[in-house]
C-alpha cells in the first residue's frame, strides 16, 4: 500500500510502498476513501505524543469500506461503509463497561498507538466495539472530519458543556474544532461568540452561525470583550486551540457557575498552563476535558446531520493528495488553513 511514513520526529515524511495490513481476530482492515489532516497529527510528527513508536504512519480521522474482517468480528462485514472514533475502546476495562470508551484504559488510537490512515489501508482493532456504520447519504469526505474534530466538538459542547438554547457559547480558536463547535452551538439554539486572530476564519465563523466575532488582536482585552457582549460572561466556553493564553481566557470569560471545556491539545511546552484557580473556586466554575467521543454517541450526531441540522461538509477546506499532504502536515503549526483539509486521493 502507499502510505505517508516517517522514521524521525520532525523530518519531512515520505510516501512509501509498505506491506498491506492484516486484521487481528477482533479487528478489520479498512480501505481508506478519505482522511482528515489534523493538528493532532502535527503534534505526533513533532514527537509530542509518547504513544508513538517509530517508524510511523500518521492519520486518525477517516472513513472507508471494510476490506478484510477478523474471524471474531460479528457486527461488520466486507464492503460496508464505516468510520471510527479516533479513540477506540478495548471493550472490557472499567471505563468501557461504563460507556466511556473515549477514556479507555487500554485505548487503541490509529495514527498514535498504531499506524494510521494516511495510507490506502488501515487496520482497526476492537471492531465490534468501535466501528460506526456510515449512512449512504453521508459522503466519505464529510465523514473523514467527524472522527476527531467534529465528534470531539459535539461531545465537548453537548455532553461536557451541557449547552442549552439561549445560552452564550464562547469559542476560542476557529480552526476545524472551533468551527465545528460554532456550528453545533448554533444548531442547539445558543448565541455564539467566536474568537480568533485571522479575519478569514472569523468570516467563516459568521457564515457557520457565530452571532458575534472578536479579533483578539483588535481589542484591548479579549476577556472583557466577551463579558461585555454576553452581558456578564459566557455560560459555556471552549478552548479549541490549545494554548496557555486561550485556556486562561476561556476560563476567565465565564460568568459565575459557567463551564469551560478544554478541547485543544496542551502538549510539549504548553502542557502545564496557569489556571486562575481562585476564580474557579469563588465563582464555582466547572472545568472539563473532552477527548473524542464514544461510538455509541454517533447516532445522535448522525441524526442531526441527516436531518440537516448540522452540515459538516461546509467545514471542508482544501482537498489534497497523499503526496501534497506530506508538506502540509509539517506546516500545521502556522494555523494558515480555514476549515478542515481532507486527503481524498492516495497518489
Amino acid at each position: 500500500m502507499r502510505a505517508m511514513y516517517y522514521e524521525t520526529f520532525g523530518a519531512m515524511p515520505e510516501i512509501r510502498t509498505l506491506p498491506d495490513p492484516t486484521p487481528t481476530p477482533g479487528g478489520v482492515v479498512i480501505a481508506v476513501k478519505a482522511t482528515g489532516l489534523c493538528r493532532s497529527d502535527w503534534h505526533g510528527w513533532m514527537g509530542h505524543d509518547p504513544d508513538i513508536n517509530l517508524p510511523h504512519v500518521p492519520g486518525h480521522e477517516f472513513a472507508g469500506t471494510i476490506a478484510a474482517v477478523g474471524r471474531e468480528v460479528k457486527r461488520f462485514k466486507v464492503g460496508e461503509r464505516v468510520t471510527v472514533p479516533f479513540v477506540s475502546g478495548c471493550g472490557h476495562c472499567h471505563e468501557c463497561r461504563s460507556g466511556n470508551q473515549q477514556v479507555c484504559e487500554e485505548q487503541f488510537q490509529p495514527g498514535f498507538t498504531h499506524w494510521g490512515s494516511f495510507a490506502e489501508y488501515v487496520a482497526i482493532d476492537y471492531a465490534d466495539q468501535n466501528l460506526v456504520h456510515l449512512p449512504e447519504q453521508i459522503a466519505y469526505e464529510t465523514a473523514a472530519g467527524l472522527g476527531c474534530r467534529f465528534a470531539t466538538s459535539f461531545r465537548a459542547v453537548v455532553d461536557q458543556g451541557r449547552l442549552k438554547g439561549g445560552e452564550w457559547l464562547a469559542v476560542h480558536g476557529c480552526g476545524g474544532v472551533g468551527l465545528s463547535a460554532i456550528m453545533i452551538g448554533k444548531a442547539l439554539g445558543a448565541n455564539v461568540v467566536a474568537i480568533d486572530i485571522a479575519e478569514d476564519k472569523l468570516a467563516l465563523a459568521r457564515e457557520l452561525g457565530a452571532s458575534t466575532v472578536i479579533n483578539s488582536r483588535a481589542v484591548q482585552d479579549t476577556v472583557e470583550a466577551v463579558r461585555d457582549i454576553t452581558g456578564g460572561g459566557a455560560h459555556v466556553s471552549v478552548d479549541a486551540l490549545g494554548h496557555p493564553q486561550t485556556c486562561c481566557n476561556s476560563i476567565t470569560n465565564l460568568r459565575r457557575r459557567g463551564r469551560h471545556v478544554q478541547v485543544g491539545l496542551m502538549l510539549g511546552e504548553h502542557s502545564t498552563p496557569a489556571i486562575p484557580m481562585a476564580r474557579v473556586i469563588s465563582q464555582e466554575l466547572e472545568i472539563y476535558g473532552s477527548h473524542g467521543m464514544q461510538s455509541w454517541r454517533y447516532d445522535a450526531m448522525m441524526q442531526m446531520i441527516l436531518s440537516s441540522s448540522l452540515d459538516p461538509a461546509r467545514l471542508i477546506g482544501r482537498r489534497l493528495t497523499l503526496t501534497e499532504a506530506a508538506p502540509a502536515l509539517t506546516e500545521m503549526d502556522r494555523f494558515a488553513e480555514s476549515g478542515i483539509s481532507i486527503i481524498d486521493r492516495m497518489i
